[in-house]
């Protein structure tokens, strides 16, 4: 069976358009419109992806049918979205670009099952646009800048998505799927509310303008409860902070510093859970920061 990057691998040559640099006078083959003369805007971090290989692909992971209702994030020139609204019920695009979103639904030819927004991902009121209790799912080509916000913003929402599909920068993907010796505080924390799984490696090529780095897609299926209970759940990320807010040291004397207890307190907690304090937070596994949250609340924080 070949792997992911195999299977995700893309060829050197684009499939969607003529030469990089004619890309506001060019538009890709996914449209019959006339392209806009608005220029690609650095400052929103825009690079729209353009392999018609990688779009299916993100549309397969979302496994749509035509019953779902989607959030686009970051639409774009909306190839993409032409996808979406031709395999969900509902597509609701939510556009910074004002530009952007204001052409979208002409260059798609007004199909009416699209709802396009001009509003910012990461401060708009998610309710009004996908209802209080009607199930949905995310896909998204983020910006490398909003994307942690974005991702944070929906795992941690009411009501939160079934799924995401997300385009992110490579390295903010390996440490979403990070596993224990590898972890993060982003590993935990979307670890905490989702399974995430590799969709595809995307390369500069598929993007117009291409940018300086790696991206991958990745998928998060939300669980429909976190993966370790808790009672607090701003109190378990501050311990998970805490542990991560001195990354070389012992967990002994990170969660010290972190949490401002001294070591020998916080030595005799990890003692007492039977976790080995000489460990360092990126081994953890996200029971075991339970357990030490668990631990904290009981013995410790009160008596801080």
């Amino acid at each position: 069976m070949a792997s992911v990057e195999e299977r995700c691998a893309v060829s050197n040559q684009d499939d969607d358009g003529p030469a990089l640099d004619a890309i506001d006078q060019t538009w890709d083959n996914d449209s019959t419109t006339r392209p806009s003369r608005a220029r690609h805007r650095k400052a929103l971090g825009q690079h729209f992806l353009t392999d018609s290989r990688i779009l299916n692909r993100i549309v397969a992971a979302a496994e749509l049918v035509p019953e779902d209702q989607v959030l686009e994030i970051g639409p774009g020139r909306g190839v993409l979205t032409r996808r979406l609204v031709q395999r969900a019920g509902r597509v609701v695009a939510v556009e910074m670009d004002r530009v952007l979103a204001a052409e979208l639904p002409a260059r798609l030819d007004h199909p009416p099952n699209l709802e396009v927004v001009h509003g910012d991902a990461r401060t708009i009121d998610l309710v009004p646009l996908v209802g209080g209790d009607k199930p949905y799912k995310v896909t998204a080509n983020l910006p490398y800048y909003a994307a942690n916000p974005i991702v944070r913003r929906l795992l941690e929402a009411a009501p939160k998505p079934e799924l995401l599909v997300v385009m992110v920068q490579q390295e903010v993907a390996r440490s979403m799927l990070a596993k224990p010796g590898g972890m993060s505080i982003l590993s935990v924390a979307t670890q905490y509310y989702a399974r995430p799984s590799l969709v595809c490696h995307v390369p500069p090529r598929s993007f117009r303008p291409p940018p300086s780095v790696n991206s991958s897609v990745v998928r998060l299926d939300v669980r429909s409860q976190p993966a370790v209970a808790v009672a607090d759940e701003s109190a378990f990320f501050q311990v998970v902070r805490a542990g991560f807010s001195a990354k070389r040291k012992q967990l002994r004397n990170s969660l010290s510093h972190g949490l401002g207890v001294h070591p020998t307190a916080v030595g005799e907690l990890l003692e007492d859970l039977e976790l080995d304090g000489r460990r360092r937070a990126e081994t953890l596994t996200l029971d075991e920061w339970g357990l030490i949250y668990r631990g904290w609340e009981e013995r410790i924080r009160g008596a801080v």
